[in-house]
């Protein structure tokens, strides 16, 4: 089941991503062009800084990051460019820019966005056939939405096929409200795991330390494992789950490093 709206946003998010490559290139004609890079701490937060000058994001924002060990890990990333700077290679950089000039600045937005998610979720969107794969998917995916219920108070109904689920107006409410609870940094992480697990409900236990991003993976490619251990292995499919999985891990960092 795609996230349709959320694919949208993160599409958006990689044209960020573009934007960020682009600005950082035009400096010096991709050239490194500091000599030193040191952190600074500050009473709302820590800062990163290139030859005592701040580091800014694309949107002219001061980078200003939650935690020590987050502004350390991103001057790491601009101590390892070598004679080139490499954006791609920032992976910190690029989440804390986008919690800073997209989230936070359209936070309300978002919100609204991503509650919408709650209906198009994949773990509520069940096969009606083969009987194994029906079985797997209420053994594995039911226990997420059980604790969506019962620690949360999200009850997310399921359904068999492709028709679209209306989700019950109590359980909308209840959802923006736990989403409304996140800061900037946590809703940045949220969003990204949701993109890439295809579920809302995967991106909250996550974030909310009910599983692993590492058990989030498997559930989320338990459609894909199943048809592999029948059909055969689908090279696309292999290549898709690698890429989705880096971009995962560096989320699972990035939380971390926010002290989520």
């Amino acid at each position: 089941m795609i996230f349709g709206l959320l694919h949208k946003y993160f599409t958006y998010n990689h044209c960020f991503y573009e934007n960020f490559n682009r600005k950082i290139n035009r400096v010096n004609n991709h050239q490194v062009f500091f000599k030193s890079v040191k952190t600074q701490p500050s009473g709302k937060g820590f800062f990163v800084k290139l030859d005592e000058r701040y580091v800014h994001t694309p949107s002219g924002n001061k980078l200003q990051l939650p935690t020590k060990i987050l502004a350390e890990a991103i001057a790491e990333e601009w101590l390892k460019q070598d004679k080139k700077i490499d954006p791609s290679s920032m992976p910190m950089m690029q989440l804390s820019c986008t919690a800073i000039d997209r989230v936070h600045e359209n936070r309300t937005d978002l919100i609204d966005e991503t509650v919408s998610y709650g209906e198009t979720d994949l773990l509520c969107y069940r096969a009606d056939k083969p009987l194994e794969l029906v079985k797997l998917q209420l053994s594995c995916w039911q226990p997420v939405l059980d604790w969506l219920a019962d620690d949360l108070g999200i009850k997310l109904k399921v359904a068999s096929g492709i028709v679209h689920i209306k989700q019950e107006k109590a359980s909308i409410i209840k959802l923006r409200e736990v989403i409304s609870a996140y800061l900037p940094f946590p809703l940045t992480a949220l969003i990204r795991f949701s993109q890439s697990f295809s579920s809302l409900g995967l991106g909250l236990a996550v974030t909310s330390h009910h599983i692993t991003w590492e058990q989030a993976i498997e559930l989320a490619f338990l459609d894909e494992k199943f048809q592999a251990q029948r059909w055969g292995e689908d090279r696309e499919a292999i290549e898709r789950e690698k890429n989705i999985r880096t971009e995962v891990e560096q989320t699972a960092h990035f939380m971390s490093l926010c002290g989520i």
